[in-house]
């Protein structure tokens, strides 16, 4: 027993020292991991020049910003549109912007009746050209919900401009052409050639503007270095933890698969109701999918970038969970769950947008039907997503029809490192005319959808960032009520793509260089 004993206390001993060993390794390797990560230089390829902005926002371009968002420019469907008020908002540039529309280096034109394409072209011709995008349309909204009408371009306290379309995206369509009129009337003539396009249906898809200027590039055999699409933003108090304001450019989206969930019964009087009914058998389908998430993708994309980036940002123990995600998933992955904003980061989202049942009060629904949306994860394919909730819902009277014209897959990934001449040029815009404001840049995923998916084949480097400055609630005025823009912002904005437009002429990156206060 003594032997045993000692046996027992030797084991327990040697036990008890390589488990104190392996708690070392581990604690060396989280501390290790976390000063290397918050202790990385940000590497930027572009000097900050402390000097004021170029373009002031003057009475007249506050007034071609606020004019624009008169045009009810509303996509409401993929078959209807406003298209009266985007003729109109055509000829409302075309007149605005004289020098633009009678330079000789730009050439432009009408895309399919309501889209505008332009090209600039540069001096240098060997450069591959760039693409800044944008769009005309607009969702709906209704004024008597708004605390100022959507459709004035109201401006209140000499502080904000009110209106549809002032943070989508019609700052885009403005900032762009004020910063290119600029350009031309003071001589400064681009380098690498580059267009711009706006298309008139990016809220219903592209289907008509963003792909009938795709025709035209394949035809023309047009190839371009990169595509500025509208996308993320910069947002201030808004992400938890972060007290720097954070630029997050979009390096890739989230694809889309809509389904179409349908019960079919044989119906009749709902004083002699079934065990079931139809309704009830597709509620219940409905919460399984909404009670089973799916799982969390966190360290499959882009997202195990964005979140080292924050890293450096956090408290030690919000960097120390940041940077080592190979042991904390699990935690981060519950953290985010609970976060509206972060939960669409880490995964596939479900959401039932639409429910149709039911034709009288005492007659049972032969057909109930719902829409599912869900956003598809960069890391996932539709068809994993489709066989998920198929396992979910399990349920052979449910019928489950993919919707094609609402789906898409997951776009790749856009390089986003020292060597990106598309991604740095984006970054060093933003530092230069943010700087003041301490913004600091990561890449992350867009968990939205442009129409940039037409342009996929010209380009592998396509990005997603708009310069709209948001404060904690502003991030609800996007597609919701009470939509407006600072006058500040809006002058960020146009010396934003002015700065850009610069910064594209190198016909390379510059060494990469430490600027450790960015």
């Amino acid at each position: 027993m003594a032997k045993f004993i000692n046996i027992s206390s030797s084991f327990l001993r040697r036990l008890t020292l390589v488990s104190c060993l392996i708690a070392f390794v581990i604690l060396f390797i989280i501390i290790s991991r976390t000063i290397s990560i918050i202790s990385k230089p940000n590497i930027v390829t572009s000097s900050i020049r402390d000097k004021p902005l170029e373009i002031e926002a003057d009475r007249t371009k506050i007034h071609h910003f606020s004019e624009a968002l008169k045009f009810k420019t509303i996509s409401w469907t993929t078959t209807r549109q406003e298209k009266e008020e985007i003729l109109k908002f055509i000829k409302f540039i075309e007149k605005s912007y004289p020098t633009i529309h009678s330079s000789q280096i730009v050439e432009w034109q009408v895309i399919h009746n309501y889209s505008l394409l332009y090209k600039v072209t540069g001096s240098n011709q060997r450069l591959k050209p760039y693409m800044l995008y944008g769009h005309l349309d607009v969702v709906p909204a209704q004024s008597d919900e708004w605390n100022e009408p959507a459709f004035e371009g109201k401006i209140v306290n000499n502080e904000f401009i009110y209106g549809r379309g002032t943070i989508d995206n019609k700052n885009t369509v403005i900032g762009v052409l004020e910063a290119l009129e600029h350009r031309l009337i003071n001589g400064d003539l681009p380098v690498r050639s580059f267009y711009i396009g706006f298309g008139h249906d990016e809220e219903v898809g592209g289907h008509h503007g963003a792909a009938n200027i795709a025709r035209l590039f394949k035809s023309q055999g047009v190839k371009l270095e990169f595509l500025l699409d509208e996308g993320m933003m910069v947002t201030d108090g808004i992400m938890p933890g972060i007290k720097r304001p954070v630029a997050i450019v979009g390096v890739t989206e989230k694809g889309m698969l809509t389904l179409n969930l349908s019960v079919t019964t044989a119906g009749g009087h709902s004083s002699m109701p079934p065990r079931e009914t139809g309704i009830g058998i597709l509620a219940a389908a409905i919460n399984r999918l909404e009670s089973n998430p799916h799982p969390s993708r966190i360290g499959f994309s882009v997202e195990k970038q964005t979140f080292e980036s924050l890293a450096s940002q956090m408290n030690f123990l919000g960097a120390v969970v940041m940077s080592n995600l190979w042991l904390f998933k699990p935690l981060l992955s519950w953290k985010m769950s609970g976060i509206q904003a972060g939960n669409a980061q880490i995964r596939t989202t479900t959401a039932v947008t639409m429910f149709h049942a039911g034709t009288k009060v005492n007659v049972l629904a032969s057909k109930a039907s719902a829409i599912v949306n869900h956003r598809v994860h960069p890391s996932q394919t539709l068809e994993e997503v489709l066989e998920f909730d198929k396992s979910i819902i399990n349920d052979e009277r449910v019928k489950i029809e993919k919707m094609s014209d609402w789906s898409r897959g997951p776009f790749p990934v856009s390089p986003c490192d020292e060597q990106s001449f598309g991604f740095q040029t984006v970054k060093s815009s933003i530092h230069q005319i943010f700087h003041k404001k301490n913004v600091f840049v990561i890449p992350g995923i867009l968990v939205g959808n442009t129409d940039s998916e037409h342009f996929m084949e010209f380009t592998s480097n396509i990005y997603r960032f708009t310069p709209t400055y948001l404060y904690r609630g502003d991030e609800n005025r996007f597609h919701g009520k009470n939509e407006r823009m600072s006058i500040e912002n809006f002058e960020e904005t146009m010396n934003f793509y002015l700065e850009l437009m610069k910064l594209a002429d190198r016909d390379k990156l510059p060494p990469p260089h430490q600027h450790p206060e960015l």
